[in-house]
Order: structure tokens, then sequence, then C-alpha cells
């Protein structure tokens, strides 16, 4: 009898690794990270552990960033709690320590910020050229929110260092809207060329009314000859590295990237103001995988 519970126990255990069971996509993922075939896990943050962001993988931007945004980035909105990583976008008066009375630009002209939220990067921690990036995330869709997986080349400058967006959200002529880009350099200083996806947020809300309340899994699959990023394993846009040379010869996604993960407050947004505070971007975890 013994060794037949140990057959099935055995027998149970090679089934669990063979075919685990899939997330609740309602619920956290504390499952440990599935094996790629011909890849290896080169770094990975599940958030399970309560705490901040830990500082050895993540820093934060702080203030007034990009993009005149409402908010003011601060390390107190982001939170590791029962899993996952909340950054949260909070409805609060802050005083802007570089106001300057009669000032112009936006950054120094208020006064005041009248929202918080946060902006954490890997930047000189961890960096990777070339990979499989996975990260499973809940988005906020209320008006105002602006949630972003990206990540920037670590030489260049914006745009000619590039930038990946594996996941933005925000409304395009009030049309709430999930997007997927890659930008490179133009030869003009602050101007990008952009291949960008826009695809209406009702094209996934029609077929699954419960999707705004899921976990979803966004992915970059990104090598030397081409990127691509998808949704929930469905391709949403590709590029080839042919394509992506700067002006100057220099391919900006031919170099190691750093990620960023963020949540804006108003611009692209659009109007937080009628929309209920915190507005909040959940990060479960993010996975990257890299040839052996």
């Amino acid at each position: 009898m013994k060794k037949v519970l140990l057959l099935f126990s055995f027998i149970f255990f090679v089934m669990l690794n063979l075919f685990p069971q899939k997330a609740d996509p309602y619920k956290p993922d504390f499952g440990n990270p599935p094996g790629r075939e011909g890849m290896t896990l080169v770094w990975n943050e599940e958030f399970n552990e309560e705490a901040k962001p830990h500082p050895s993988s993540w820093r934060y931007e702080i203030g007034f960033v990009r993009n005149q945004e409402l908010q003011w980035y601060q390390p107190n909105n982001a939170k590791i709690t029962e899993g996952v990583l909340i950054i949260e976008g909070k409805n609060e008066k802050i005083r802007n320590p570089y106001y300057v009375a009669g000032s112009t630009d936006w950054k120094t002209s208020r006064q005041y910020a009248e929202y918080t939220s946060s902006s954490i990067q890997t930047r000189g921690l961890h960096q990777w050229q070339f990979g499989r990036f996975e990260i499973r995330a809940r988005i906020d869709t209320s008006c105002g929110s602006w949630p972003a997986i990206w990540t920037l080349g670590l030489d260049g400058g914006w745009p000619s260092g590039g930038e990946i967006d594996i996941m933005e959200f925000y409304r395009i002529k009030s049309i709430p809207t999930i997007l997927a880009n890659f930008a490179w350099g133009t030869g003009k200083q602050y101007v990008a060329k952009w291949d960008d996806l826009k695809k209406p947020l009702s094209d996934f809300t029609t077929n699954d009314t419960e999707w705004i309340r899921k976990f979803h899994i966004w992915r970059l699959d990104w090598d030397s000859i081409s990127i691509k990023i998808f949704l929930d394993n469905q391709l949403i846009n590709e590029v080839l590295t042919s394509e992506t040379v700067n002006p100057d010869g220099f391919n900006p996604f031919l170099q190691p990237h750093y990620l960023l993960l963020n949540l804006a407050i108003g611009a692209n947004g659009g109007d937080p103001s009628k929309s209920k505070s915190p507005i909040t971007f959940e990060v479960d975890w993010v996975r990257v995988y890299q040839r052996l």
C-alpha cells in the first residue's frame, strides 16, 4: 500500500510540473516561473514580499517628469502587498519645491501638484539586450489613467536611444485605447519615428465583459532580427530591427534597455477629476528570459 501511495504521489508531482494549473485571472499568481524552451530565466520580480520595491532592483523618478502630466512622482505611491506591486494615482495636493512665480515652464509654473503617483525603473541596476519579457498586470481604465510598461535604451537619449512600449493605456479622442509601440530617432531633437499600434479597449471588452477586472500577460519577444509585442499570447505589433536605424546609423534596439513601470495621471490619460481616487496599476510579476 505504501508503494502505491508513493507511486501516486510521484505521478501527481510530475503532472503538476508538466501541466501546471492555470492561474486565476482575478487573483495574484504565486506559482513559480515556468521554463521556456531554449531559454533561461535571467531575472524576475515576483513582488511576493510585503515591502517597498527593493532598491537593488528599482529606482524612483521624482517630481514632474514628462508629457505635462498632472502627477508628482514620489516613492510613497508604490507598495507591495498580497503578492502584487500596486502603484496608486492619488488626488492629493503636494507642494512643488521647484515652483517659480511667473515661470512658463510646466515643471516650475505650478505651485502645487494636485495628484501623486509613482514611476519605478531598473536603470543602472538591471538592463538587457534581447530576450523575452513577460509581465502580468491589471490596469485601471478610469478616466485620467495612463499606466505603462516600457523600456528605454541606455545610450542615445530620447528618442534616439529607442523606446519600446510593451503596454500603454490612455484615451485617444476620448476612446479608451490599448497601445503597443516602438520609437527611434529622426535626426531632430525630441522628434521620434513611431511604429505604433492603437487598439480600442472595446475590442477586448466586447468579447470578455470581465476583461477590466482580470490580470493579463503582456510579452515582448526581442532579438537581433525583430521585436514583437503580445497581449495574452496574441501578437499585436512587431517591427524588424532593419527598419529601426537612426539617421546617424545607430540602431537603438541593438543595445541594452532598462525597464520602467509607471502610472501617469492626466495628459493623454484624460481628465481624472470625476474618477474615484486612487487610480491603481497592479503588477503581479515581471520575468525576463534569454536564449541559452
